[in-house]
Protein backbone atom coordinates (compact mmCIF):
# COMPACT_ATOMS: atom_id res chain seq x y z
CA UNK A 1 0.00 0.00 0.00
CA UNK A 2 1.25 3.48 -0.98
CA UNK A 3 0.47 6.07 1.38
CA UNK A 4 0.65 9.90 0.72
CA UNK A 5 0.93 12.61 3.26
CA UNK A 6 -1.83 14.89 2.26
CA UNK A 7 -3.87 17.53 3.02
CA UNK A 8 -7.44 17.02 3.97
CA UNK A 9 -9.91 19.74 3.31
CA UNK A 10 -12.21 21.39 6.02
CA UNK A 11 -13.82 25.15 6.57
CA UNK A 12 -16.40 27.09 4.84
CA UNK A 13 -16.13 28.52 1.05
CA UNK A 14 -13.66 30.95 1.41
CA UNK A 15 -12.36 30.57 4.78
CA UNK A 16 -10.37 26.70 3.95
CA UNK A 17 -8.79 24.91 7.17
CA UNK A 18 -6.51 21.67 6.25
CA UNK A 19 -5.84 18.57 8.60
CA UNK A 20 -2.38 17.05 7.38
CA UNK A 21 -3.39 13.03 7.29
CA UNK A 22 -1.60 9.80 6.09
CA UNK A 23 -4.03 8.40 3.71
CA UNK A 24 -3.73 5.62 1.32
CA UNK A 25 -2.67 7.36 -1.98
CA UNK A 26 -5.58 6.01 -3.63
CA UNK A 27 -8.09 7.43 -1.00
CA UNK A 28 -10.26 10.58 -2.12
CA UNK A 29 -8.62 13.80 -0.43
CA UNK A 30 -11.69 13.87 1.90
CA UNK A 31 -12.08 10.46 2.73
CA UNK A 32 -10.38 7.69 4.64
CA UNK A 33 -7.34 7.91 6.67
CA UNK A 34 -4.69 6.43 8.78
CA UNK A 35 -3.69 9.16 11.10
CA UNK A 36 -4.00 12.22 11.72
CA UNK A 37 -0.69 14.27 12.18
CA UNK A 38 -1.39 17.78 11.99
CA UNK A 39 -3.59 20.84 11.16
CA UNK A 40 -3.30 23.86 8.41
CA UNK A 41 -4.72 26.98 8.71
CA UNK A 42 -3.19 29.61 5.76
CA UNK A 43 -5.84 32.12 6.43
CA UNK A 44 -4.16 33.71 9.52
CA UNK A 45 -0.32 35.59 8.78
CA UNK A 46 1.72 33.24 8.95
CA UNK A 47 -0.09 30.34 8.54
CA UNK A 48 -0.95 28.57 11.51
CA UNK A 49 0.93 24.94 11.26
CA UNK A 50 0.02 22.54 14.35
CA UNK A 51 2.12 19.77 13.24
CA UNK A 52 3.32 16.09 15.51
CA UNK A 53 6.97 16.31 14.75
CA UNK A 54 7.84 12.85 15.61
CA UNK A 55 5.14 11.36 13.83
CA UNK A 56 5.48 12.99 11.00
CA UNK A 57 9.23 12.44 10.68
CA UNK A 58 8.06 8.52 11.66
CA UNK A 59 6.28 8.01 8.45
CA UNK A 60 8.40 10.16 6.57
CA UNK A 61 11.13 6.98 7.26
CA UNK A 62 8.50 4.18 6.86
CA UNK A 63 8.38 5.53 3.19
CA UNK A 64 5.18 7.98 2.80
CA UNK A 65 5.21 10.73 0.05
CA UNK A 66 4.15 13.98 0.71
CA UNK A 67 2.26 16.26 -1.59
CA UNK A 68 4.13 19.48 -2.53
CA UNK A 69 1.81 21.59 0.05
CA UNK A 70 2.68 19.37 3.00
CA UNK A 71 6.37 18.55 1.50
CA UNK A 72 6.48 23.04 1.46
CA UNK A 73 5.05 22.40 5.09
CA UNK A 74 7.37 19.65 6.35
CA UNK A 75 10.54 22.09 5.12
CA UNK A 76 9.75 24.66 7.06
CA UNK A 77 8.78 22.74 10.20
CA UNK A 78 11.93 21.22 10.02
CA UNK A 79 11.18 17.55 9.53
CA UNK A 80 12.57 16.80 6.11
CA UNK A 81 15.86 18.69 7.84
CA UNK A 82 16.02 16.19 10.82
CA UNK A 83 15.26 13.60 8.66
CA UNK A 84 18.32 14.32 6.33
CA UNK A 85 20.09 14.83 9.40
CA UNK A 86 19.24 11.31 10.70
CA UNK A 87 20.32 9.95 7.35
CA UNK A 88 23.95 11.58 7.60
CA UNK A 89 24.08 9.90 11.17
CA UNK A 90 22.82 6.59 9.60
CA UNK A 91 25.87 7.12 7.19
CA UNK A 92 28.34 8.18 10.00
CA UNK A 93 29.19 11.45 9.03
CA UNK A 94 28.58 12.66 12.05
CA UNK A 95 26.87 12.28 15.40
CA UNK A 96 23.43 11.96 16.64
CA UNK A 97 24.81 14.96 19.55
CA UNK A 98 25.94 16.97 16.30
CA UNK A 99 22.77 16.35 14.32
CA UNK A 100 20.77 17.72 16.80
CA UNK A 101 22.86 20.45 17.68
CA UNK A 102 22.53 21.90 14.13
CA UNK A 103 18.91 21.13 14.32
CA UNK A 104 18.62 23.09 17.72
CA UNK A 105 20.56 25.94 15.81
CA UNK A 106 18.45 26.01 12.78
CA UNK A 107 15.08 26.21 14.94
CA UNK A 108 16.36 28.75 16.63
CA UNK A 109 17.12 30.71 13.56
CA UNK A 110 13.98 30.04 12.16
CA UNK A 111 12.25 31.25 15.29
CA UNK A 112 14.08 34.52 15.59
CA UNK A 113 13.10 35.01 11.56
CA UNK A 114 9.74 34.32 12.46
CA UNK A 115 8.92 36.90 15.44
CA UNK A 116 10.98 39.55 13.56
CA UNK A 117 8.69 39.18 10.59
CA UNK A 118 5.90 39.09 13.03
CA UNK A 119 7.38 42.59 14.90
CA UNK A 120 7.58 43.85 11.03
CA UNK A 121 4.20 43.03 10.17
CA UNK A 122 2.69 44.27 13.54
CA UNK A 123 4.64 47.74 13.13
CA UNK A 124 3.44 48.45 9.67
CA UNK A 125 0.04 47.89 10.76
CA UNK A 126 1.23 50.59 13.83
CA UNK A 127 2.47 52.79 10.94
CA UNK A 128 -0.46 52.55 8.80
CA UNK A 129 -2.85 53.65 11.53
CA UNK A 130 -1.44 56.32 12.23
CA UNK A 131 -1.09 57.23 8.44
CA UNK A 132 -4.63 56.51 8.50
CA UNK A 133 -5.04 58.67 12.00
CA UNK A 134 -2.98 61.65 10.73
CA UNK A 135 -5.09 61.97 7.45
CA UNK A 136 -8.66 61.66 9.48
CA UNK A 137 -7.06 64.62 11.40
CA UNK A 138 -6.70 66.76 8.36
CA UNK A 139 -10.25 65.79 6.85
CA UNK A 140 -11.80 66.93 10.21
CA UNK A 141 -9.23 70.34 10.29
CA UNK A 142 -10.71 70.84 6.65
CA UNK A 143 -14.00 70.45 7.79
CA UNK A 144 -13.54 72.43 10.74
CA UNK A 145 -12.75 75.05 9.08
CA UNK A 146 -15.74 75.17 6.04
CA UNK A 147 -17.73 74.93 9.36
CA UNK A 148 -16.64 77.68 10.77
CA UNK A 149 -16.21 80.17 7.92
CA UNK A 150 -19.84 78.57 7.12
CA UNK A 151 -21.02 80.16 10.70
CA UNK A 152 -19.19 83.61 10.62
CA UNK A 153 -20.76 84.08 6.93
CA UNK A 154 -24.60 83.36 8.84
CA UNK A 155 -23.10 85.36 11.75
CA UNK A 156 -22.49 88.56 9.53
CA UNK A 157 -25.47 88.10 7.33
CA UNK A 158 -27.65 87.79 10.81
CA UNK A 159 -26.00 91.05 12.44
CA UNK A 160 -26.34 92.84 9.03
CA UNK A 161 -30.34 91.43 8.92
CA UNK A 162 -30.23 92.93 12.41
CA UNK A 163 -28.69 96.29 11.78
CA UNK A 164 -31.05 96.37 8.77
CA UNK A 165 -34.05 95.61 10.86
CA UNK A 166 -32.75 98.24 13.82
CA UNK A 167 -31.97 101.13 10.83
CA UNK A 168 -35.57 100.36 9.51
CA UNK A 169 -37.00 100.91 13.09
CA UNK A 170 -35.06 104.21 14.06
CA UNK A 171 -36.18 106.34 10.95
CA UNK A 172 -39.57 105.15 12.16
CA UNK A 173 -38.97 106.20 15.81
CA UNK A 174 -37.68 109.76 14.60
CA UNK A 175 -40.47 110.30 12.48
CA UNK A 176 -43.14 109.31 14.79
CA UNK A 177 -41.35 111.89 17.15
CA UNK A 178 -40.54 114.76 14.89
CA UNK A 179 -44.75 114.10 13.94
CA UNK A 180 -45.99 114.40 17.70
CA UNK A 181 -44.53 117.54 18.43
CA UNK A 182 -45.77 119.44 15.11
CA UNK A 183 -49.10 117.83 16.43
CA UNK A 184 -48.31 119.22 19.90
CA UNK A 185 -47.73 122.84 18.57
CA UNK A 186 -50.99 122.99 16.12
CA UNK A 187 -53.53 122.29 19.04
Amino acid sequence: MATKIRLQRFGRKGYAFYQIVIADSRAPRDGRFIERIGSYNPNTNPATIDLKFDRALYWLNVGAQPTDTVRNILSREGVLLKKHLLGGVKKGAFTEEVAEQRFQAWLANKQNATSALKLKALDEAKKAAATRLEAEKEVNKAIAERVATKKAELAKAAAEAAAAVAAAEVPAEEAAATEAPAAESAE
